[in-house]
């Protein structure tokens, strides 16, 4: 007669897997790609940082000030709740700098497009790159290039010119950029003039369509003048105003009719021609997704083929927003999308580093943050879990199953049952009660439908009744 007391059934220590890493326990390893190299003649990153320091030294002397001046309780940066600096402001900074208010206008507004100052309201903040502007070589490129890509930002257009061909302009310059970079060396103005007239004459091509509905004459009553066309506005002025700008925020040099890309604006153009070619290799086709819809089409993704999709979807985006929206899927209800929008942020490495700091405090993302952390300073991911206390083991065993039970098959929920930390049944259940997690109760009814051992089904059955009525 088969005994109906529940035995105390040893699990076999494991050491826990990453969540994506779960369903692909026998994920084959496939030769990375190489890293792509720079052009040659392209200095080293840190001659390349040194750059961007140098150019945006008076910007980051800006806010540092702004850092120690207007702090909470000590100031208000704008006076408009926007990013504009309020007057009373721009005199106390250039007195305490000895520069002009004007000269701190523009380095404040400097700052702020390389992501060294953060407005929120009327209050203004240091910037993450800010706090790693003398250590973190990837900082001050990653900043240097947000202001290398609003540089029609940074040195606004001329009065008067048409908005339509302003706008038509911006869009053109990323080829005339490609043909500086490509050209590797100076180009004329002229021949630039000529691409720019190309492009801009491409752009309106594209954007003709056949008008729906019934074609009315000219003159019919109800029928609205047509728009003055841009056509006819020269590109000249245009493109000398943006040469100017590209040479004010340090990417290129003009001189004797010609311009030449700087060293700093070669790399960047390199850069973002090889995040589009990133881009075009995306396989499922998640690039416009938002991160949620992104994470839910990685899900079913092998573990290579999901950091592929990962990296397109990011070097689409701006980092910091980027970041932002990864961590906002990793807050919702979905235990599998956290654990994915963890694996993305390793994909993201250095730049989501105080992004991942300041979630710590928030009991849901604490255990994976803690992962993150240990395996970005160097520990091993087989043993990064070693970081985590026992209740907090417990919490990511826990949302770990509620992802398996939502998205898995029941013998990997079972699976599952060996990476716990706790040596035997009664212990782990004993832990997961204590833990309080939200999803315990499912979890563990699920486990107890999935599990093989009628024994061990009947006690998992009895902790999840116990959680659901609040017994002992």
């Amino acid at each position: 007669m088969t005994s109906r007391i529940p035995r105390d059934s040893r699990l076999r220590l494991v050491r826990p897997r990453p969540l994506a890493a779960a369903p692909q326990a026998m994920n084959q390893r496939r030769p990375r790609r190489p890293a792509p190299r720079p052009p040659e003649g392209t200095p080293a990153r840190s001659e390349l940082a040194a750059m961007a320091r140098s150019g945006l030294a008076a910007a980051a002397r800006v806010a540092r000030w702004a850092d120690s001046a207007l702090g909470p309780g000590r100031g208000s940066a704008t006076a408009d709740g926007k990013a504009t600096l309020s007057d009373a402001t721009a005199d106390q900074a250039a007195r305490a700098l000895g520069l002009t208010a004007a000269q701190v206008r523009a380095d404040w507004d400097t700052a702020r497009l390389a992501g060294l100052v953060e407005v929120h309201g009327g209050t203004a903040r240091p910037g993450w790159r800010l706090r790693a502007w003398n250590r973190d070589d990837s900082a001050v490129l990653r900043g240097w290039v947000a202001l290398f890509d609003a540089w029609s930002l940074a040195h606004p257009e001329p009065a008067g010119q048409e908005p339509a061909a302003v706008a038509e302009v911006v869009s053109a310059m990323p080829q005339v950029l490609s043909f500086l970079q490509l050209s590797a060396g100076p180009v004329p103005v002229a021949q630039l003039l000529d691409l720019l007239e190309q492009r801009v004459t491409e752009l309106r091509t594209e954007r003709c369509e056949v008008p729906y509905g019934p074609r009315l004459e000219p003159g019919t009553p109800g029928t609205e003048p047509a728009p003055a066309p841009a056509a006819d506005t020269p590109l000249a002025p245009l493109l000398d105003w943006a040469l100017d700008a590209l040479a004010a925020v340090g990417a290129l040099t003009c001189g004797d009719g010609q311009a030449t890309l700087t060293p700093l604006g070669n790399w960047a153009v390199w850069v973002k021609l090889e995040q589009i070619c990133v881009a075009a290799q995306s396989p499922a086709g998640n690039i416009e997704q938002s991160a949620e819809g992104m994470l839910r089409g990685c899900g079913r993704l092998r573990p290579n083929a999901a950091r592929a999709e990962y990296r397109a979807w990011l070097a689409a985006r701006p980092v910091g927003s980027a970041v932002a929206e990864l961590l906002g899927a990793a807050r919702g209800e979905d235990a599998l999308l956290r654990g994915l929008a963890f694996d993305a942020l390793r994909v993201v490495g250095a730049p989501a580093e105080p992004d991942v700091r300041a979630v710590l405090d928030e009991p849901t993302l604490r255990p994976y943050a803690l992962l993150w952390l240990a395996e970005h300073d160097g520990a091993d991911p087989e043993d990064a879990h070693e970081v985590l206390t026992r209740p907090e083991a417990t919490w990511l065993w826990v949302d770990t199953a509620a992802a398996v039970a939502d998205h898995g098959e029941a013998p990997l929920l079972v699976r599952h049952l060996e990476s716990a930390v706790q040596a035997t049944v009664p212990a782990l259940l004993d832990e997961v009660r204590a833990v309080g997690h939200p999803r315990t109760v499912q979890v563990l009814v699920a486990l107890a439908a999935a599990h093989p051992d009628p024994a061990l089904a009947k006690a998992v059955r009895r902790a999840a009744f116990q959680v659901h009525t609040g017994g002992s």
